[in-house]
């Protein structure tokens, strides 16, 4: 299978692309086989037309919350809410977001998704610092009009599946929260963020398949540039391609994604928040 791991930005530059690890997974092992720099919006769509059958794991906020979407009356489904925050306009959408949350009380500004709270994520309300928000409003509508089959939010009989991922995640299974492996602030750029994109990727060769169910094959010369690469970029395009390939082993399971949640919001597909919010249901 065709496998993708895209790190999205709101922005994409020469400077700041859109990365994509392109891999292929077969026979229990996962390759990594090339990496993309997208530097336009253009570049990105005309990626998501590729003939499929393919997956993708993609770093962004399919969704927004359930509470925003109710208190904005905003249409009842994925596809009608994508498709009228697409027309806004970006700046629309922006300012919609940020005049919303000028009137909340404090504490009561950003919502979270349900996945959100389970993964510990940022609210995709986000307009700032890291723009989720942003992010979402450049992604979510380029999905819908593509026509791929987007899990759980707007699924269709489409060959070529997407999901949301979330590669901090992977990371944090071999350094730990606050991980501080990348940063785009060249002044962050130290030893340690060095040695722990190699401990990063050292773990996951050794562990992918106990963890997600096949192994990693990087040529050395595709690994050095996981590391090399201050950013993380093109490290948290292989983190986003492991959880895809977990999602799609997970195809006779839903992909991984638990029964009842809303596909008004969606789901962040890893083995570990599967195991939590199931956990934590049961404790109800």
């Amino acid at each position: 299978m065709k496998l993708y791991g895209i790190d999205l930005t709101s922005a994409p530059r020469k400077r700041k692309p859109i990365t994509v690890a392109a891999c292929d997974l077969e026979g229990g092992i996962l390759r990594v086989t090339d990496f993309e720099s997208l530097t336009s919006f253009a570049q990105f769509e005309a990626l998501l037309q590729r003939e499929g059958p393919w997956v993708a794991g993609m770093d962004f906020p399919f969704g927004q919350p359930l509470k925003l979407i109710r208190n904005l009356e905003l249409p009842d489904t994925w596809a009608g809410y994508v498709s009228l925050i697409d027309a806004m306009g970006k700046r629309a959408w922006v300012d919609t977001v940020e005049q919303y949350m000028s009137l909340r009380e404090k504490g009561d500004k950003l919502h979270f998704r349900t996945i959100d709270r389970v993964a510990g994520a940022q609210s995709p309300m986000k307009m700032s610092f890291i723009p989720v928000g942003r992010m979402f409003y450049e992604g979510a509508p380029r999905l819908l009009n593509s026509g791929v089959s987007v899990m759980p939010n707007h699924p269709t009989d489409d060959n070529r599946l997407v999901f949301e991922i979330y590669p901090a995640l992977v990371a944090r299974k071999f350094v730990g929260r606050g991980s501080g492996y990348k940063s785009d602030d060249s002044d962050r750029w130290t030893d340690e963020a060095h040695y722990k994109r190699q401990t990063i990727l050292d773990g996951l060769r050794a562990e992918c398949a106990d963890m997600y169910g096949f192994g990693v094959d990087l040529p050395d010369e595709l690994a050095d540039e996981f590391v090399s690469d201050p950013t993380g970029d093109k490290l948290d395009t292989l983190l986003a391609a492991v959880q895809a390939g977990w999602a799609y082993g997970q195809r006779e399971n839903n992909y991984g994604i638990p029964p009842g949640i809303s596909p008004l919001e969606g789901w962040i597909v890893e083995p570990d928040l599967l195991e939590k919010y199931v956990e934590t249901q049961g404790h109800r």
